[in-house]
């Protein structure tokens, strides 16, 4: 195991060690479960679009939902291929299944997160909410032993990435057709 991984494990079983109970099982796994697959941020975007007042939220949530898959689960994630931490210490006992993806970055960190920062250009109070779940995924992952520390890091750090492009493309894109109409 080279150094960075031994840190980062040292890291991920003094949360186990120091934090480790039946209530943040079951707590930690019910945020986790939030952000599985992005469906909780889908039917949230879904929602949003049905509405006026909610609509540009969610094109944008629906447009950093989509970049996100793409740079941080079909490109990255494919390219470093890295093992998650449960594969490199498997004496862990994990209290949730094992995954078949790769570790690096954290897909659940990178999606709460662009979601969060989408949300927050939108509407202050529900990003301010949003942000919260983020910061609450992002530990949950850490917690259930799924992704190391710089795992979480680079998926919080695409996702504000991923939150900021998407917020200029949907801008740009407003501009647009709104010039457009002036013409």
């Amino acid at each position: 195991m080279d150094a960075l991984n031994q840190f980062e494990i040292g890291i991920l079983d003094f949360i186990r060690d120091t934090f480790s109970c039946k209530f943040l099982d079951y707590f930690f796994v019910g945020i986790t479960r939030l952000s599985d697959k992005g469906i909780f941020w889908i039917i949230l975007a879904i929602v949003l679009l049905c509405f006026k007042k909610t609509r540009k939220t969610g094109i944008c949530l629906g447009a950093v939902l989509l970049i996100g898959e793409i740079l941080g689960n079909q490109i990255l994630k494919k390219i470093f291929e890295r093992p998650r931490p449960y594969t490199v210490n498997p004496s862990v006992e994990l209290v949730i299944e094992k995954l078949s993806s790769f570790s690096f970055p954290s897909g659940h960190s990178r999606c709460a997160v662009e979601c969060a920062i989408a949300i927050y250009a939108n509407n202050k109070k529900w990003g301010i909410a949003a942000i919260v779940l983020a910061v609450l995924t992002c530990l949950s992952r850490m917690y259930l032993y799924v992704h190391y520390p710089t795992d979480v890091l680079a998926g919080a750090a695409l996702g504000i990435i991923d939150g900021l492009l998407a917020i200029f493309i949907i801008k740009k894109v407003g501009e647009y057709f709104a010039n457009r109409k002036s013409i």
